[in-house]
Formats: structure tokens, sequence, C-alpha cells
């Protein structure tokens, strides 16, 4: 069974950084698109960015190109969202996803990321 856990939010001003991290454990990942969304505060989760696990190849919403950056770890099964100049619309619950096929079909609990301006 698929279990991904997060961590690394946390409480940061504007234009601080932060690191996330979501620990993937219960098989192998080869083939998978691994990602990160986030939910802010009285709003429906969104994408934030995307991982092929075996070529590396990424995707991003366009309002965080050029400020975060995801990437993955195979031998830690691990990937990160490194998130650079943050902002306070930021501000949201990150949730890591994994994608075996065409869909995201596993989900973490979130890790909350506040920044404030």
């Amino acid at each position: 069974q698929v279990q991904l856990v997060e961590s690394g939010g946390g409480l940061v001003q504007a234009g601080d950084s932060l690191r996330l991290s979501c620990a993937a454990s219960g098989q192998t990942f080869d083939g998978y698109l691994m990602g990160w969304f986030r939910q802010p505060p009285g709003r429906e989760r969104e994408f934030v960015a995307a991982i092929d696990w075996d070529d590396g190849i990424t995707d991003y919403e366009d309002s965080v190109k050029g400020r975060f950056t995801i990437s993955r770890d195979k031998a830690k099964n691990t990937i990160y969202l490194q998130m650079d100049n943050l902002k306070s619309e930021d501000t949201a619950v990150y949730v890591c996803t994994a994608a075996p096929e065409s869909q995201f079909d596993y989900w973490g609990q979130g890790t909350q990321v506040t920044v404030s301006s």
C-alpha cells in the first residue's frame, strides 16, 4: 500500500524559502507521476507541480514557475518542493500525490505552509 508522508511546512515571512519533503513508501515508483497540490483557505485544491519519476520531466502551475522547484531522490524514495520568494498567496495546505497511471490515486495528509506579509 502506497504511503506518502509530507514534512517541512511552517510559518515564514514573504520572500523567505521553504523546502517540503514527501517520503513515499509501499512499492517502487517506476512509471509514476509524482506531484504536489495545495489547498488555500476557503478554496479548492489546486495543482502546483509534478515530476515524472523515471525521467525527471517537470510541470508547474503558472503562478509558481520560476519560484518553486520540484525534484526527486530515487535512492531515498522522496520528492521535494523547493519554494523560494514565497508570497502570502502561497499560504495553503500542501499535499503530496502519486499517479500510477492517468490520475492521482494516492494522497498524503498534507503540511501547512503559512506566509505572512
